[in-house]
Formats: C-alpha cells, sequence, structure tokens
C-alpha cells in the first residue's frame, strides 16, 4: 500500500519536522506553505523555510492562498495522498481538504491538548506557570485543535525557561513523535484517545499591548511574562517618555516599594517595585540600541534611572 504523504507548513518549526520525515524516507509528493512574503528593509520576497527545504529536496511546492479555493483543492486532491501532515501552517483547513487524504490530515501541536489550543500554545504555558509542556500529535477536524490524540510526548518547564529554549525542547519531541505517529499510521496500529473536555484551556494570540508591563501585578506575574513572550515579544516598560525592552529579570521579596516606583539603579540591575515583592531587571534594552547588563549601563549612563521615580503609566 502507498504512503504518500502531503506536508502543510511555514515556519522553521515546520520545516524540522518536514526534514525528518524525509530523513525517514517517507514519500513526500507536495509541499504547502503560505506565499512568500516580503521582508527586509527593501521588501524583497522571501520563501518560508519550509519552501526552502522542499525546493532543496526536489518536491513540487504550491502556495495557494486560501484552501478554500475550489480549484486549490482540485490541485490537493490530485496527488492523491493517502495522508496530511500539518505542521503550523496558517491556514484554516476545510472539510473537504480533511477528507481528501486516505488517512485523513495530522498535525502537529506544541501543547499537551487539550491544554493550550490555539496559536501561541508555548508562550502562554510559560506565563501561566505550567510546570509541563509537549508535543500532542492530532487526527485534524473542523474545530481548532479539538481532534483525537494520536501520541503525544512530554517535556519539564524549568524555572528560568523562556519561550525560545522550550521551542528548543520541544523540536526534538515533536519531530520524533510525528516519525513514531507517522509509522503507526501507516502499519494501522494508530489509536485515537478523545480529548478531556474538562481539561480545555485556549492559547490566544499574543497582542501587542500584553508586552507592556503593568508594575501594579504582582513581581512573579511579570517575571513569568517576561521570559513567556522571550526573544520573539520582548516586553517592556515607558520612562520618561522612552521604551526599553525587558530580555532578563528575576524576583526580589519586598513588601515595602510601591508599585511602579524605581527602588535600585545600580551594576546589579534595576529594581522596580510591583503590586506583590520587586522585579530585578538584568538585562535591558535601550531605544535603538542592543540589549546591555547594567554594569554597561551604569558607566555609559550613571544617571539613566533615578531612584524614587517612577516608570510611566
Amino acid at each position: 500500500m502507498s504512503q504518500r504523504i502531503i506536508f502543510a507548513g511555514t515556519p522553521d518549526f515546520a520545516a524540522q519536522h518536514l526534514l525528518a520525515l524525509l530523513k525517514a524516507d517517507y514519500e513526500v509528493v507536495a509541499v504547502y506553505t503560505q506565499p512568500d512574503r516580503a521582508t527586509g528593509r527593501g521588501q524583497k520576497l522571501t520563501p518560508s523555510p519550509v519552501k526552502a527545504v522542499a525546493l532543496d529536496a526536489g518536491i513540487t511546492v504550491e502556495q495557494p492562498s486560501s484552501l478554500k479555493d475550489v480549484d486549490a483543492q482540485a490541485v490537493l486532491a490530485s496527488y492523491n495522498a493517502d495522508l496530511m501532515v500539518v505542521v503550523a501552517y496558517g491556514q484554516i483547513l476545510p472539510k473537504v481538504v480533511l477528507d481528501a487524504p486516505r488517512l485523513g490530515c495530522i498535525n502537529v501541536h506544541a501543547s499537551l491538548l487539550p491544554r493550550w489550543r490555539g496559536a501561541a500554545p508555548i508562550e502562554r504555558a510559560i506565563e501561566a506557570g505550567d510546570q509541563q509542556s509537549g508535543v500532542a500529535i492530532m487526527q485534524m477536524d473542523i474545530g481548532l485543535d479539538t481532534g483525537d490524540v494520536i501520541l503525544e510526548s512530554r517535556v519539564t518547564i524549568d524555572t528560568n525557561e523562556t519561550a525560545a529554549s522550550l521551542y528548543q525542547k520541544l523540536l526534538p519531541a515533536g519531530t520524533q513523535a510525528l516519525v513514531e505517529a507517522v509509522a503507526k499510521l501507516f502499519e494501522g496500529s494508530a489509536v485515537a484517545t478523545p480529548q478531556t473536555d474538562d481539561l480545555i484551556t485556549y492559547a490566544h494570540k499574543i497582542e501587542k499591548p500584553e508586552t507592556i508591563l503593568d508594575f501594579s501585578l504582582d513581581a512573579v506575574v511579570l517575571e513569568r511574562k517576561i521570559r513567556a513572550f522571550y526573544p520573539m515579544r520582548c516586553c517592556s516598560f515607558s520612562y520618561q517618555g522612552k521604551l526599553y525592552k525587558v530580555h532578563q529579570a528575576s524576583v526580589i521579596t519586598d513588601d515595602t516599594a510601591k508599585a511602579g516606583q524605581i527602588i535600585q539603579y545600580s551594576a546589579d540591575g534595576l529594581v522596580i517595585g510591583c503590586g506583590n515583592a520587586s522585579l530585578l531587571i538584568t538585562l535591558l534594552q535601550p531605544p535603538g540600541k542592543k540589549a546591555q547588563t547594567f554594569d554597561q549601563l551604569i558607566n555609559g549612563r550613571p544617571d539613566l534611572f533615578k531612584k524614587g521615580s517612577h516608570i510611566d503609566s
């Protein structure tokens, strides 16, 4: 029996999963990815990481703007795929597409479903203080990450975990789980387990206002947020009308500090009072510059932050 696969994905996370399938010698007959995007100062059209891998492997690349288009659906069906693998593709698949392959479509999702369905599972897990995350291989249906789970792989979230470091843990867990799940599907030994409704949470897309630090919140909440959004969406605060990006911080137990008040500015870092305890910022990016430690900042601007002053509201 044939083992023809269509792969759909766009970013590097997806590209690494495509490479894993190719290394496992599966027959990928077509790759679907988002249309090339204009990037950089010159706004040059740039292919996605998935497209780059596919072209290098000599695989046909399809880039329809929407799979709701009847002609695009006909092209997909013409590949006579046995299975479609979807990893961070960036499009919703209509039912006619989900039903086209003999074994349907499976998705690699970066959480332990049904916890953190949706767009930002890595970030939301850290922000919530979860101690565990993982990857779920799911049989896709018309819902948002609602399909039955074929296989999952768990990883530990450390106390200093960032979105970047958790991504690096989930990548090998996901590629290994995908190859294993595909093998089970083609063997006919895969068992899909329905998700438990009472454990559902949603990882909503991160909006820019969320990245602005509100020092009336507990320091623990802000420290998690800083790690959760780093490095793609660094948290920031405004001081004297200028925006500073926070790259690294920790919590200091302090019940006397006022929320938003600068308690300390030294080579050790910037201490700002919060709703509960204080936040010690140790790596900061001033506007128009690279991230700096505070011994660097002190040497260049000893009067940059004034003790007793307040962060802009």
